[in-house]
């Protein structure tokens, strides 16, 4: 059955929420995540701050839905590029994976950082955020589960790392595929990250190819 129209007040609400949103990403760029303010995101909508707030009941609920949003993003990102890349073999689907979070990266820097910089002060994420997080890191994990050789695990770390996605849920994958592909996640979220702060500003080298670079550095690395 089609949905029922929403009403000219739902409308409206989803309309308000939506512009503070945008509005808070504006701030996120102009001052990062401790800048923001509901406050401040009302006079610039020309509202009062009580107006605002019966939308959002303080800061860190706007900041939930600014970091639920950014990890949907995010994660609807590297899935629609893993299935458009899904004939490839795993090695280039990975790397067009990884091209493709530095682009959303770069895309959104402030965004970026909401999510994978120095945590907001006083803020917690809330645990639904979790699962959209693994569904950002799942492609990566995919691409090397069809080529990682079957072996038991090996260590603690192993250990910890076939207990975290059992409490995942969900298919599970090759130790020495979850180790290799949390390894990736850190070195590309590294990579990134230094270029979307400007630490390669001064040093007269194309990010990308440094990065390209990285990837291919991944996939070269031993299974043991």
């Amino acid at each position: 059955m089609p949905a029922e129209p929403r009403s000219p007040r739902e409308r409206f609400r989803e309309q308000t929420r939506n512009e503070a949103k945008q509005v808070a990403v504006e701030q996120l760029a102009e001052s990062g995540p401790a800048g923001i303010s509901v406050n401040a995101i009302a006079k610039r909508m020309g509202v009062t701050g009580p107006a605002l707030y019966r939308y959002f009941a303080n800061r860190d609920a706007l900041l939930t839905e600014l970091v639920v949003d950014g990890y949907r993003d995010l994660a609807e990102t590297v899935e629609r590029i893993a299935h458009e890349h899904r004939r490839k073999s795993p090695e280039n689907r990975f790397r067009e994976v990884a091209a493709g979070f530095r682009a959303w990266a770069l895309g959104g820097p402030q965004r970026f950082l909401l999510l994978f910089g120095t945590p907001v002060p006083g803020y917690t994420a809330p645990e639904g955020t979790t699962e959209l997080a693994d569904r950002a890191f799942r492609p990566i994990l995919d691409a090397f589960a069809e080529i990682a050789p079957a072996t038991a695990p090996s260590g603690a770390l192993d250990r910890q790392l076939v207990g975290w996605r059992e409490r995942r849920g969900g298919p599970q994958a090759p130790v020495l595929a979850l180790r290799r592909a949390v390894r990736a996640w850190s070195r590309l979220h590294g990579a990134i990250s230094l270029e979307v702060i400007g630490q390669f500003a001064e040093m007269d080298v194309d990010p990308e190819l440094l990065f390209r670079a990285e990837v291919e550095s991944i996939l070269a690395e031993s299974w043991e």
